[in-house]
Order: C-alpha cells, then structure tokens, then sequence
C-alpha cells in the first residue's frame, strides 16, 4: 500500500503556522520574566532564532522548528523540514553547530520504514550543512510532524536580526515566491507532471549565502521568508525597525510554474489567514492587480529566502557575492525602507 503523507495532515509545511493574532494572544503574559543580561534576543522581538551570549566575542544561536508533511515523498520530507530550521540560524547570520531531531508519528496508520526514510532526508541535509544529527526526541502522534532543533555561532558583530534596518536601506531576496501554491496545487491533484519537483527544489535548498552576508557592514538587516510570506515577514521588519517600506510589485521573483495556479485560484489556506492579518497594513497603487498579488505576497514559504536590508553604498558588494553565489538573478532589490509614516508597505507597480 501507497501512503500520501499530505493525506495525513491538515495542513503542511510552514502553512502549519498558528495564525499571526492567534499566536499573540497565546504569548501574552502577565507574569514578569526572568532577567538574564546575556539573552540578546528572545521571543520579544519575533526574530527567527533565540541569541544567547557565550562570552566576549562570540553568541549561541539557538531554534527549533517542525511541522506536518508539504510533500507525499518520506525522503524529501525528511530534507525539507532540516533545510528550514537549519535556515534560521543562517538567517541570523550564523554557522550551525549541531542539530536534534522532533519526530511525531501515528505508528498504526503509516509503516516504521517511513519515518526512517523521514531521518535519512534530515541527515543527508545535515551532512550538506556541515553538522551531525546527534539525537532527538519522538512521540506517537495523530498526525506526523518532523522538524529539528539546531545550534549555531556566530561573532557578536556579525548578528543579524529582523528589527535593524535603517532608513534608504535597499530590499533583496534571495529565492522566488510560489511553494505555498505549488505544494497546494499537488495537495489537491492538480500539479501538472512538468512542474514535478519544482518546488522540492527550492525547499531544500540551503541558505548558506546568510553566513557570508553576516561578515558584510552594509548588510543591516535579515530574516527568512516562512509561514507568514513575504508580506508578513516584511511587515515583521518594518515594525520592528520602526520604519515603512516601498515594494516594487514587478521585481518581486516568483517562479514561473506558480503563475499557473495563481490563474486558477490555487491557494493555500493559510494565504488567506496571512492576508486577514496583514491587509490593513498594506496600500495598494493603483495600477497593481490585487487579486493576484492577494495569491502571491502572503503565499506561505518552507524555507523560502532570505529577506535582506542593504546600505544603497554596499549594493556592489552584495551584488557580487549573489553572483559568486550562484544567485544573480536576484541582485535587483524589490523595494527599499522608508520614513514611517501611516501604511506599513506600500505596494507599488
């Protein structure tokens, strides 16, 4: 017997995300927390990993980050969700160190054998990273989920978050839009045979280059695009550095074959979760079309690319690292930081 992962959960991928004002109600608290001054940033400040102080020079990164099957294949499952979590730490600028694994798994309704092909995936991605999977922890569940906690380092002048972007900063990302509507379209049979694969692709496809970034002065600013889509982790940015930004809607990559479903209406549940929240926070020029923007900019990602604020001065420099990197056709910015003022993101033609 043939088992479909993606039969097993309701939703997948980073598309699992508890809803952005769900997940602010669930982290209020009344009590006040324990103080430790090496603790650089904590959950406060919506960034993608905790950092901790280890001494003078150098920090701990840490993260944890699992969730249900965005695709059919065990391997490829097992690949995608160590990509993603091992992508926060490069996010942050960082190297990683060492990973745990978080296994889920309804033993009386899918075979052992899968799982382990769950593990292999999370190792080959390991191995590629350059670290071990050196145990973890595992639960019978009603619904699979897999995911890793890992363990990075990085030197103090080389962190980077979401919250420091300044203003005039440019905006690049490093990876096109559209896996939340292509693994939706597959979800639901619709995926045609010529766009197999594509968004595996994509998915498993590490962010080393954040790494590299840290080790440039220009680079303010950087955060991964998940769960919450470009428009969401955008937001996140903005707020945070406590300014605004302009978004050029025609320089946004978005991958080619998504284009199809967009025609179509193929989009994830979570899109629209995404777009409730985000909404009230964007203005539109005229001149976008914003049903299909609707389908494309809170489009859930799993380990979609990094989300860069650059000094217009080190806009050569970055340019040249995407092109030593493989990612040249990436290095015109999307947008750029501006003045805060009434809108969050502006969305322009």
């Amino acid at each position: 017997m043939q088992h479909r992962l993606t039969e097993y959960s309701k939703a997948a991928g980073c598309g699992c995300k508890i809803a952005p004002a769900v997940l602010q109600e669930i982290l209020k608290s009344e009590q006040t927390s324990f103080f430790d001054p090496n603790l650089l940033v904590g959950y406060h400040s919506n960034d993608d990993a905790a950092v901790y102080r280890l001494n003078d020079k150098e920090l701990l990164i840490s993260t944890t980050d699992f969730f249900a099957p965005v695709v059919d294949d065990a391997f490829d499952f097992g690949r995608i969700a160590a990509a993603n979590a091992i992508s926060d730490v490069y996010a942050m600028g960082g190297k990683p160190l060492l990973a745990l694994a978080i296994l889920g798994w309804p033993v009386e309704q899918l075979p052992v054998t899968m799982a382990r092909e769950v593990m292999e995936g999370a190792r080959t991605i390991c191995n590629e990273a350059g670290i071990v999977l050196a145990g973890g922890h595992s639960i019978d569940a009603k619904e699979p989920f897999f995911g890793l906690t890992v363990n990075g380092r990085v030197a103090e002048d080389q962190l980077k978050q979401n919250n420091t972007a300044k203003e005039g900063d440019l905006l690049f990302i490093t990876k096109p839009l559209g896996v939340g509507i292509l693994t939706t379209a597959e979800k639901r049979g619709l995926l045609l045979p010529e766009h197999k694969g594509l968004a595996v692709s994509h998915m498993t496809q590490l962010n080393f280059i954040g790494a590299e970034l840290s080790q440039l002065k220009a680079v303010h600013a950087m955060t991964d695009v998940t769960g919450f889509g470009l428009l969401g982790h955008l937001i996140e940015m903005t707020e945070g550095s406590g300014l605004s930004a302009e978004i050029e809607y025609s320089a946004i990559p978005v991958m080619e074959a998504a284009k199809h479903y967009v025609a179509q209406r193929v989009v994830p549940d979570a899109t629209y979760r995404n777009w409730n929240f985000y909404q009230p926070k964007t203005t539109f020029a005229p001149g976008v079309n914003v049903m299909e923007a609707f389908q494309i900019l809170p489009d859930p990602q799993t380990n979609g690319g990094l989300l860069i604020a650059v000094d217009p001065a080190g806009y050569k420099e970055v340019q040249d690292l995407f092109s030593q990197r493989k990612l040249a056709s990436f290095i015109k910015p999307i947008g750029r930081f501006v003045e805060k003022n009434a809108g969050v993101v502006l969305i322009k033609p």
